[in-house]
């Protein structure tokens, strides 16, 4: 049986290697400011290479993975969590392995029911010069999150030709999928112990463009709408597809499930599962969980008395 939360040593991860680095900082800023107080102690690491030692220091009894993108979110630091034997936040290591990698995360989703995008996996050099499908679509890297490298060609726009040059450092297969009008949609999903629970759903409207990575974590990028304004039938399906898709992924914690959905044709197509939602003053998940009467500090104290290991 585990100690008291006010008894424990909480390490937060934040900051980390991928280029989310600078979100990842915000959000573990803020987890352990809401611990402060609720725990005996908050240490705050920025996670690097040397992570394993750094942690076999501290001896912390939980540690509470804010960390985003490639390394934090994709199996990667789960396994050094496992291996070291230290209770965890969020999702395992099979789970947040398979959510970063697009295309095997479309193939298990579709596979449990779930409305996924068509498309599929282009070498890049290809995608820069062609039109690999028809248009309007969308290029996104294979194995990232907060849309870093994400390009929406429309009708009589030419190939993107940065995805073919040097400087794109993202994998040499990018995902390409027909692109979805109509409303950004995100619903937060708790996996409690009788099953996971959708919270609500926000209609995500970009200030300008679309929901790009200054859209999301920019003050003023977006409005949010909570709960969006939709047919009954719809939000219902919404909060059924976000549950199914985080038990098919294995999820545990929390998850945020990001949908479009094409009102002209009733279409509601899940995009991606993100297995550690920001946590910023901007986020959707934690502005959800307080819609639903959880504030900051509670949602945060969940996720720590959640932690285990064998996610």
């Amino acid at each position: 049986m585990r100690a008291p939360l006010h008894t424990l040593h909480v390490a937060v991860l934040m900051g980390g290697l991928s280029s989310e680095r600078e979100v990842s900082l915000s959000s573990g800023t803020q987890c352990a400011d809401a611990l402060e107080g609720q725990v005996a102690r908050v240490s705050r690491v920025d996670a690097g290479r040397d992570l394993a030692q750094v942690l076999g220091e501290l001896k912390p009894d939980i540690v509470f993975n804010a960390l985003h993108g490639a390394w934090g979110e994709d199996g990667c630091v789960q396994g050094v969590l496992e291996t070291l034997a230290i209770p965890y936040t969020h999702s395992g290591v099979l789970s947040s392995a398979l959510a970063m990698d697009k295309d095997r995360s479309k193939a298990v989703l579709a596979a449990s029911g779930v409305v996924v995008p068509g498309g599929g996996l282009f070498d890049r050099k290809l995608v820069a010069t062609t039109h690999v499908i028809p248009t309007p679509y969308v290029i996104k890297p294979n194995a990232e999150g907060s849309s870093v490298g994400v390009y929406v060609v429309y009708d009589g726009d030419e190939p993107v030709a940065a995805v073919g040059e040097d400087s794109w450092t993202y994998g040499e297969l990018v995902m390409v999928e027909p692109f979805v009008a109509g409303k950004e949609l995100a619903v937060t999903v708790l996996g409690e112990a009788d099953g996971p629970r959708a919270l609500t759903i926000t209609d995500i409207t970009p200030t300008k463009g679309f929901y790009d990575y200054e859209a999301k974590y920019a003050e003023g990028g977006s409005v949010h709408v909570l709960p969006a304004q939709l047919p009954q039938h719809v939000f219902d399906k919404a909060l059924r597809q976000a549950e199914l898709a985080h038990t098919a992924m294995g999820c545990r914690g929390v998850s945020r499930s990001d949908f479009r959905y094409d009102d002209v044709n009733d279409l509601l197509v899940l995009l991606e599962v993100n297995t550690q939602p920001g946590m910023t003053p901007t986020s959707l998940a934690p502005e959800q969980a307080a819609h639903v009467g959880m504030d900051y500090r509670n949602l945060v104290r969940w996720l720590v008395e959640d932690a285990s290991c064998r996610r």
